[in-house]
Parts: structure tokens; sequence; C-alpha cells
């Protein structure tokens, strides 16, 4: 017979409380309070309840995205959405289901009992509770992006993004800009801090300030690009760094009466393809999630299967600056 492996009873026992209260901890139900809660899923996850043990796998992965613990819809962002259906295209392949787990991550107690025999994880932020929980319980992960709590052991799959930022920047200043702005990420997602710890550093060695605003998904109209388009010192290029930021800018611009690329240069992050369709056709930096997610997979069931498992740390995939109208300043006049 398998080793079946702590049951509920032997979690209440360790916790000193009943099984019902157990249940309640690890299900997100029931009136507990928060230290009861936290003092019963620490218990679980220390005796390894849920974990898998020697029975067969289920041949199922799973796909989530922690950045942000409340419940948006990573699927419509076109980044995740490319990645999780190359991702799924690559499951199936080796033989195994995908599940996509919602980004509330399921109020974080399911992560101790989720029947999955991998998980990927897309931007995983520093004390991610669901890379801790399935850590504990012996699950392999991999990472879509460097992990916020990066361990000994830990595989991820990434571009490079010190050297695309780099790319992006002297792309905008070979076309004329003088004074480049960034639209930053407000997550601690490890993306967000080395676009911007990179730009910071490119804007020192050069000695120009730095300008830096931050991504608000809810600003359609771009209002925090304000600060940067007015007045005689005004940004003359923009590296947008979030998806929705090229069009944001380019409302702003509009807005200000700026003209892109003749007043304002723009690169955006993005994988969306309307982009080359927009006026002017805006240039944009793929992070090919396609590559990233088989990637992914693939090293994720080399890890589950453990026949030949592969080294840790990480595995580069090439980002692709693609220039369009937007960045390209041609015989535009250069600003004092």
């Amino acid at each position: 017979m398998p080793d079946s492996g702590p049951t509920l009873a032997d979690v209440a026992r360790a916790a000193e409380v009943s099984t019902a209260t157990v249940s309640h901890a690890l299900n997100g139900t029931g009136r507990l309070s928060d230290a009861t809660r936290r003092r019963v899923r620490a218990t679980a996850t220390a005796l390894g309840y849920g974990a898998p043990r020697r029975g067969p796998r289920t041949r199922t992965l799973g796909i989530a995205v922690t950045t942000f613990p409340g419940p948006w819809n990573y699927a419509e962002i076109a980044y995740f959405s490319r990645a999780v259906t190359a991702a799924t295209a690559a499951a199936h392949a080796h033989g195994y289901a995908l599940t996509t787990l919602p980004a509330d991550r399921l109020a974080d107690a399911a992560w101790h009992t989720l029947a999955v025999d991998g998980m990927l994880i897309a931007d995983s932020p520093p004390g991610d509770p669901m890379a801790r929980a399935l850590r504990a319980r012996g699950i392999p992960v991999v990472f879509d992006g460097v992990p916020g709590d990066v361990r000994e052991g830990d595989h991820w799959i990434d571009n490079d993004h010190t050297a695309t930022t780099r790319e992006v920047l002297d792309h905008l200043t070979a076309a004329g800009a003088r004074r480049v702005a960034l639209q930053a990420g407000s997550g601690a997602e490890t993306y967000a801090r080395a676009v911007t710890q990179t730009y910071e550093q490119w804007c020192a060695e050069r000695g120009v300030a730095a300008r830096a605003v931050r991504f608000d998904a809810a600003d359609a109209a771009g209002r925090a690009f304000d600060g940067l388009l007015t007045g005689a010192d005004r940004a003359d290029a923009v590296y947008a760094a979030y998806d929705p930021g090229g069009h944001q800018l380019l409302a702003a611009a509009r807005r200000h009466g700026l003209r892109v690329p003749d007043d304002l240069l723009l690169v955006c992050a993005s994988e969306d393809p309307g982009y080359a369709r927009t006026a002017p056709p805006v240039s944009t930096v793929s992070l090919n999630p396609e590559l990233m997610a088989r990637a992914a997979v693939d090293r994720l069931v080399a890890l589950v299967e453990g026949a030949h498992p592969p080294a840790p740390g990480p595995t580069l995939v090439p980002a692709a600056l693609h220039a369009r109208t937007s960045s390209r300043g041609g015989r535009r006049p250069r600003m004092p």
C-alpha cells in the first residue's frame, strides 16, 4: 500500500485543534481568527499534508500568476493569454493536462492540498505564499521570471531585462531623443524592479535626470503622463514597460497636441498585435511568451518525471524589439 501521508487528524493533533477547525482553516471557511488559520496552515505545510506520495501521478500541471493577490483576470493581458495557450499545447504534447488557476490564489488555502504534479508560477513576488506552500510540499515548481525569493535549487525561465531595456533606451537615443522617460511597474515582481533599476542606471551614466511614472491599468486617458509632457524640458521619448501603456501615451499626446513621432518617440512592451495598426504604428518589445511557456513546461515535466532532471537556475529567452513609426525619428527636429 502506498504511504498516504499525514491525515486531517494528524494536523489537528499537531496544531491542538479539532479536525473541523483544520478543515475550515485550509478551505478558508468558518469563523476562525487569523492567527489560528495561519498556525493551522503552517502546521499542515510542515507536516507535508496534501503532498504527493508514492502513488500514481495525476499527470496534471498547474499555472498561475501571483504578482498581485487580488482577483484580477490575467487571461485578458496579451502576454499571459499567449503564454497560457502555449503552455497548454506544450503540456498536452507531453501527455499532461494544464489547470489554469485564478490570480486570487484561492485564498491561499488550496496550495496545501492542490492535486498537481508540478506548478508553473509567473511573476512570483517576494513572500509569495503559494510558492512557499508548494516548496514545502515538495511539488516541482518552475517560475516564469526570476522568483521574488530565489532559493538554491530553483528553476526559472526569463528574458534579459537589463539588456532589453538598454536596447530600447539606446534605440530611442539614436532616433534623436534626449529626455527619455519610463512608465514603470507598480508591482514587486522582478521584471518591474529590473526595468526600473536599469533605466535609472542608464540615466545616471549619462548625467540626465530619471523621469518615471507608475503604470496604472485604469488610466485609459494617460493622465499619469501629463507632468512629463508639458514645459520646456518635457520628455521627448517614453518607454512604456506595460501592455496598455502605448495606448495611454497616444491618448496623452493627442490631449497635449504632441505628434508621434515628430514631437514624441514611443516604445511599448506588449504582445498586442494591434499596435501595428495604431496611428501611428507603435514600436513594441516582445518578451516571446510562447518560447517562455514552452521552455517552462519542458523543464517542469523533466523535473516531475525525474529521469534526466535539469540543472537549477535560469534559462534565458531572447526578447525582440519591433521598431515601427512611433520610434523612428528620421528628420524630426531635435529639442534643445
